[in-house]
């Protein structure tokens, strides 16, 4: 039986800041010095990311996103401001939308929840503040040290709700960081697929939903 819930919070809970990311791109790509697409920019930015991301040593979100782009646009020859570019991006972590479904979901969800995000607390905190939402825990990869789909991010998420991996599920919308963190914890995952991409091949999933109403009729 179902006794609680680990919740995603960019992309799940409020939208994600895929836009203000491709808006940034654009940017950087039309300043350039050589011929690139905003496409290949944020290729290139979240292969970066990835690789400051995983350190060691662990670094903030804020300084990963800062210290990835730095690099891509002097790959590219843009002599733009990384830190200009990023306030945009930061702005929008406080106060993001929320996703279609949250307010039915929250009102009607009677297990506990715990919020596992990669975003740093600081962030997190004031974009649930901006909304009126709180959770039964909070949980952070600045608060762990690590990001999704690192086990500790959700070992530290059941200990917040005293639970077993078999007495909860983890939603998110990230294949690579909620689904397959979600399985090596031995947690069922369900995929919040609000993008409407196809699931790998090798790839399974508990339940597959667009967004949080999906999982009214499968918790109790």
């Amino acid at each position: 039986m179902i006794k609680g819930l680990l919740l995603d919070f960019y992309g799940t809970v409020v939208d994600d800041d895929d836009a203000i990311m491709q808006a940034i791109a654009d940017q950087v790509a039309a300043e350039a010095s050589i011929s690139v697409s905003g496409g290949d920019v944020m290729d290139a930015w979240a292969r970066e990311y990835e690789a400051v991301a995983a350190g060691p040593p662990f670094r903030t979100l804020r300084h990963c996103a800062m210290r990835s782009l730095t690099t891509v646009m002097a790959e590219v020859g843009c002599a733009g401001d990384p830190a200009t570019l990023c306030a945009a991006q930061f702005k929008y972590w406080r106060s993001p939308p929320l996703r279609p479904g949250t307010r039915e979901f929250l009102s009607q969800v009677t297990v506990p929840i715990c919020v596992v995000s990669d975003v740093d607390r600081a962030d997190l905190d004031t974009a649930m503040a901006h909304h009126g939402l709180a959770f039964t825990a909070v949980v952070t990869s600045e608060d762990v040290r690590a990001y999704k789909p690192d086990r500790a991010m959700f070992a530290r998420a059941l200990a917040a709700l005293d639970l077993g991996a078999y007495e909860v599920l983890h939603a998110g919308d990230s294949i690579s960081a909620d689904v397959y963190g979600a399985h090596a914890s031995g947690i069922q995952a369900v995929w919040i697929n609000h993008r409407r991409h196809t699931l790998p091949n090798d790839t399974a999933v508990a339940h597959e939903i667009t967004d949080l109403t999906g999982l009214i009729e499968l918790l109790p």
